[in-house]
């Protein structure tokens, strides 16, 4: 079964969380952390990958913190996960040539890469933005494609 890590999941709620207060200059970790009630220690070490990868941007000094680094709209969730778990796959056979000993007599990679193709158009479609807004809308729409998909 697919399933985020909770670093990723952690990534998305502190993106989504500054989404949330574009009032407030820069956001601690702590500040996120305490919000959500996890460990600030391991949300810290997110948001340093988050920075690395540009997603965010870090600011020093008795005021700092984090910000976004684009606007809310133009962060996708694919980009959040990706950036904190690497590639995405369903099955191990899309790692690379020689994941799986089954390749050459496999009936069933190539629909599975269609899902995983859906899944990663569907987490590109959504972005901070989406989350911050609640905007259901758009998660249950795209949800209902992921559902009604045929192999």
């Amino acid at each position: 079964m697919l399933k985020l890590t909770k670093k990723a999941d952690y990534g998305l709620m502190a993106l989504k969380y500054l989404a949330e207060h574009p009032e407030i200059p820069a956001l601690s970790a702590k500040d996120v952390a305490d919000a959500y009630g996890i460990p600030a220690q391991l949300l810290a070490k997110i948001l340093q990958r988050l920075t690395k990868v540009g997603l965010l941007r870090s600011h020093a000094g008795m005021n700092g913190g984090y910000t976004l680094a684009r606007d809310a709209s133009q962060i996708s969730a694919f980009e959040v996960i990706h950036a904190i778990d690497g590639p995405l796959f369903i099955t191990s056979c899309f790692k690379g040539a020689k994941s799986c000993d089954l390749t050459s007599n496999c009936t069933i990679k190539e629909p599975l890469a269609r899902v995983n193709e859906t899944i990663a158009g569907v987490l590109k479609s959504i972005s901070i933005h989406d989350l911050a807004e609640r905007e259901h809308a758009l998660l249950q729409s795209e949800s209902q494609k992921l559902i009604t998909l045929t192999l």
